[in-house]
């Protein structure tokens, strides 16, 4: 049965992944928290085929998108910088769905524990550089900052940060964009690498990604992502 995104989701990217490190398993962002528990170097674990199920809403019941906010000011400090950086979001189309989508998710799974206090960090940055709408900015903002766990700790342990890898996966659920809205799902795949010259295990998470905006012109922005 296809679902709309649950309103919970919109906080995924803390959430998940906090789940996850915290109580040392694997998951992300949160609305989708996927990261990748290990002690050594396994292979990264195959990638899923797309479900062709994601949740949608049902192409009879979708309603037209409501426009995003206007980018609201952050309530919390400044974040880090993570090891290589993450994605700009003045560094892409912004009127391109896939390029906006990819951008926040890379920045959503993108940690790094010699900058940041917990797993949450990576909402807040996302938050804070523009990729997310007001609305779903406020939802991680206002989320429990997640204390990193076990996991969390043996990353810090060997002050790793992770590399993210997108595929895109088509769905054949997905609704047909409108000129305010589009979904879009990807495989996310990211990777823990300490500066010890370890490496964990990769973990891959399918994500879908709404994407909204105020008009045809103007550019996209995520309002929410659900993780499968």
């Amino acid at each position: 049965m296809i679902h709309p995104l649950p309103r919970r989701t919109a906080a995924a990217s803390a959430l998940a992944l906090a789940a996850v490190l915290a109580a040392g398993g694997c998951a992300r962002p949160g609305g989708d928290d996927a990261r990748a528990p290990g002690t050594a170097a396994p292979p990264a674990s195959p990638r899923p085929a797309a479900s062709g199920t994601g949740p949608y809403p049902t192409p009879s019941g979708a309603s037209a998108a409501s426009p995003p906010d206007a980018a609201s000011a952050s309530a919390t400090g400044p974040t880090g910088t993570p090891k290589d950086g993450t994605p700009r979001a003045s560094g892409v189309r912004r009127t391109d769905p896939d390029a906006v989508g990819a951008g926040a998710l890379r920045v959503l799974w993108t940690f790094d524990t010699a900058v940041d206090d917990g797993p949450s960090a990576a909402d807040l940055r996302a938050a804070d550089a523009g990729w997310l709408t007001a609305g779903y900015a406020r939802q991680l903002r206002s989320a429990p900052g997640a204390v990193g766990g076990a996991q969390w700790r043996e990353w810090s342990g060997h002050r790793a940060y992770t590399t993210v890898a997108l595929t895109a996966a088509d769905d054949a659920a997905r609704p047909p964009d409108t000129a305010t809205e589009a979904w879009r799902q990807w495989i996310v795949t990211a990777t823990p690498h300490g500066r010890d010259a370890w490496r964990g295990e990769a973990t891959t998470t399918a994500a879908y990604v709404r994407l909204t905006r105020s008009g045809p012109a103007r550019g996209w922005q995520v309002a929410g992502v659900g993780l499968r």
